[in-house]
């Protein structure tokens, strides 16, 4: 097996950032708010403003992008010192090789590292490989609830729920 190897992207790598969104976008439509030719048709100025808005990590193997997640501001009514893990994608040939959980663990260390107590994953209700997925991590749900941000297509009104992560020494 190939090592995976997760770092944090620079805004001078928005186009490796770029590619694997876009990959990412076109692969699982459904998975994401954005749709792919709305931000492919983005200029270089938006990849570096969203590079510096939240922290992009990259997993790789060979020097090849098979992953990618980002760490930014948590949403809604939680404290400066929480965070929130979104946009978690692996190439289908890699999924199941452990890219996905070499992304969360690094992220925790990151969010860590920077004084974040919490990190949230928003995942669907319904989702439960998303939420056995997190819950081996640590992340432990919450009663925090939206609708869903992406439709699945059949007009069900699937709501999605925060995962929350404790960081730090005290994991209460």
């Amino acid at each position: 097996m190939s090592e995976i190897t997760v770092r944090a992207l620079t805004e001078d790598e928005w186009e490796t950032y770029r590619s694997l969104r876009l990959e990412a976008l076109q692969e699982s439509p459904d998975a994401f708010v954005a749709d792919h030719d709305t931000e492919a048709a983005e200029p270089e100025e938006f990849w570096r403003a969203r590079m510096g808005r939240s922290d992009r990590l990259v997993a790789e193997s060979g020097g090849e992008g098979v992953g990618v997640v980002s760490i930014g501001a948590a949403e809604g009514n939680h404290p400066e010192t929480a965070g929130q893990l979104f946009g978690l994608w692996v190439r289908p040939d890699w999924r199941g090789r452990s890219v996905a959980a070499s992304l969360v663990r690094e992220s925790a260390r990151i969010a860590e590292g920077k004084g974040l107590t919490q990190l949230f994953y928003w995942v669907g209700s319904d989702n439960g490989r998303a939420v056995a997925f997190a819950s081996s991590f640590g992340f432990r749900p919450t009663d925090d609830r939206r609708p869903m941000r992406v439709t699945n297509g059949n007009g069900d009104d699937e709501q999605e729920i925060a995962l929350v992560l404790a960081l730090g020494e005290d994991r209460g």
